[in-house]
């Protein structure tokens, strides 16, 4: 009886036979977290290669009717009086050996490095968006996980390497009596509290990698610290 009854309503063009459920994966297209994993990621590089090339690592603002001068990773600069901005790398563009003290070439290398490991896992976080959900992603997480905290702790070494450079010749004719973590009479730049702000902020990047998979039901290994 029932199947005369499906056959009739075929016949009037009518199917009653149940709905197909799509699965969880097709339905889910994009995690929340996943996608504020890769904002994050995009302008925390943004702010990392900024503040790199930024010549206010150490400022000296003026002094006794003395010029300002700033100094960056490779950049120093210069204002005139009159208002005249002047920049200079150090020695040349492409002469690294003429960055004035070892511990900013040690600097330069650490923060470069740690900005180009946080720029490819920024990439594969963005891969992540368009792939389906399933094993293949977990582990790009993961893997992009890892890069961020090993660019947190590398990042994190060179700001801390570049103080010791403080006393080298070349900041002491302007900055005074300075020393290694003392900048004399010279003070804190903005670009240096910026590369500050940036590595602070790139620490939450790999709690956020573990949970942006798409799916949560084993969720991304990582150390048990997080």
């Amino acid at each position: 009886m029932l199947a005369l009854f499906d056959r009739n309503w075929k016949v009037l063009g009518i199917d009653l036979s149940p709905p197909v459920s799509l699965p969880h994966s097709a339905l889910r297209m994009f995690s929340c977290v996943g996608c504020f994993w890769v904002l994050l990621s995009s302008a925390l590089v943004a702010v990392c290669s900024f503040s790199f090339i930024s010549p206010a690592w150490i400022v000296k603002e003026h002094l006794k009717n003395k010029d300002s001068v700033s100094f960056g990773l490779l950049w120093h600069c210069s204002e005139s009086l009159d208002h005249m901005y002047r920049c200079y790398t150090f020695g040349g563009l492409g002469k690294f050996q003429e960055i004035p003290s070892s511990s900013w070439q040690t600097s330069a290398v650490l923060c470069s490095g740690g900005c180009a490991l946080l720029a490819v896992s920024s990439l594969l976080a963005i891969i992540t968006i368009f792939l389906p959900s399933g094993a293949c992603e977990r582990r790009i997480c993961t893997l992009a996980g890892y890069m961020q905290m090993a660019a947190v702790f590398i990042m994190g070494s060179g700001l801390l390497v570049y103080p010791f450079g403080l006393n080298s010749n070349l900041v002491k004719s302007f900055c005074g009596d300075s020393d290694i973590y003392y900048a004399g009479e010279c003070q804190i730049g903005w670009g240096y509290m910026l590369a500050i702000v940036g590595v602070m902020l790139t620490l939450f990047l790999p709690f956020f990698a573990k949970y942006a998979p798409k799916e949560q039901l084993s969720p991304t290994p990582l150390p048990t610290l997080l």
